[in-house]
Order: structure tokens, then C-alpha cells, then sequence
């Protein structure tokens, strides 16, 4: 059996309320990470989100390449965001119960790294339970060790708004990979995988429905979504 976590980055945008509607229906439960300045700008749509049940991490507030930043810089972005999201929990009146974190681009903070893992143990955030994740160079890239969430499947959806040779094409190909350079395979036999997908109002006007078609091509597979849990 093939198992999935799905993760979907940068949310808020206009899109999200349907994109919480379509994974109610399916009964997946994403956790869904917040990029601070975009649930200021569609708060409305965020709020839709954690009202709906769905677990909203932290993104950082500007979506910054994190080993650009000093230490203080990084720790700023993360608590700017902190409370963007306290108020949005706060304003859907549901309780904050988990705060999983995910730098932007995979950015781990270069030479900060261990001081910022160091942050995220000692103010409170939760590590997705990934002991089920069985590959070589997640237990050597020390992503088993790590507090943030990574993942080990990207669509690149977002790359479809770039016009840059990368096709819906392209994504079906890489799902079909039996052996990619970089990440897990999606399909083959027992893989386990955390998913990254953007909420990205311009990847949907590209090929609207994007994540729908993902979804279901993984639901005709057999791909077994996973509830979020955390250690």
C-alpha cells in the first residue's frame, strides 16, 4: 500500500475556499502552511480554512529565503507569523492545537540551521511524525532529526505559470517516475510520501483544477491519504 501526507504551501489565496471545499469532499486532511502576508491579504479565505478543521501552519510572514537572514532576522519572520496565526485562530474561534513550521523554497537557514532547530524545540512546535518515511537520504539529510516539516515528493506545479518548457505534461511524467534523481517516486510498491503542493491562484489559471487532477490520478492509484499527526 502506498500512503500520502499531503502538505500545501502559501496559502491564502483566492482559491482556497474551494480548494478546502474539494479535499472536504474527498475526506483528505492537508496541513495547509501560512505565508504571513498572504492571509493578511485573503484573511477571509483563511479563516474559511481553519473554521473547515484544517491545520494551518507556519510559512514565515514574507516568504524569504531563510539562509539569507541572520538568526534574529529568521526568528522574526517566524514569530511575525506566529501572530498572524494566533489572530487567525483566535478570530475562528478554534483552538491553536498544533504549530508545524516549513521554510520557504526548502530553505533550511544555511549556517543558522541548528540555531533554529534549536528555536523551534524550545518555543513550542510540533514535528510531523515521519518514522514511516523509510528512505536512505531522508535519515542521511537528517530530515528525521529536523523539526520543520519537509517533504519528499514536489509537484512543481507552481512552475506552470513560469512558460518556461515545464508542462502539466511534465508533472505527469515525474509521477510516473519509478526512479527520480531527487525525492521519492510517488507510485511503486509500499512508498510514503509527504506532498507538496502550492495554493497558487496562478497556477489554476494556467490549468484550472490542478490539484483536482493530481488528487484523482493518485485516488485511482490506490495512494492512501494520512491524517496530519505529530510527535
Amino acid at each position: 500500500m502506498n500512503t500520502a501526507l499531503l502538505t500545501i504551501d502559501d496559502i491564502a489565496s483566492r482559491n482556497t475556499p474551494m480548494l478546502v471545499d474539494y479535499l472536504t469532499e474527498k475526506g483528505i486532511r492537508p496541513i495547509l502552511f501560512g505565508w504571513g502576508e498572504m492571509i493578511e491579504k485573503y484573511y477571509d479565505e483563511a479563516l474559511y480554512a481553519v473554521k473547515k478543521g484544517f491545520i494551518v501552519g507556519n510559512h514565515s510572514y514574507s516568504h524569504p529565503h531563510f539562509s539569507e537572514l541572520t538568526t534574529q532576522q529568521a526568528i522574526e519572520e517566524i514569530e511575525k507569523c506566529e501572530a498572524v496565526l494566533n489572530k487567525l485562530y483566535d478570530d475562528a474561534g478554534v483552538e491553536r492545537l498544533w504549530r508545524p513550521f516549513r521554510f520557504p523554497y526548502g530553505d533550511k537557514g544555511g549556517n543558522n540551521k541548528d540555531a533554529l532547530q534549536q528555536y523551534f524545540r524550545e518555543h513550542g512546535f510540533h514535528k510531523v511524525d515521519d518514522r514511516h518515511i523509510p528512505y536512505t537520504w531522508w535519515k542521511e539529510s537528517a530530515c528525521y532529526k529536523d523539526i520543520d516539516t519537509f517533504w519528499t515528493f514536489d509537484f512543481e506545479e507552481y512552475r506552470l505559470a513560469w512558460n518556461d518548457g515545464f508542462t502539466y505534461a511534465s508533472i505527469q511524467a515525474k509521477m510516473q517516475n519509478p526512479a527520480p534523481v531527487q525525492g521519492a517516486a510517488l507510485y511503486g510498491e509500499n512508498q510514503r510520501n509527504i506532498l507538496l503542493l502550492h495554493d497558487h491562484a496562478e497556477t489554476d489559471a494556467v490549468l484550472p483544477g490542478y490539484y483536482k487532477l493530481f488528487i484523482e490520478d493518485m485516488l485511482k492509484n490506490g495512494i492512501v491519504f494520512d491524517e496530519p499527526n505529530f510527535l
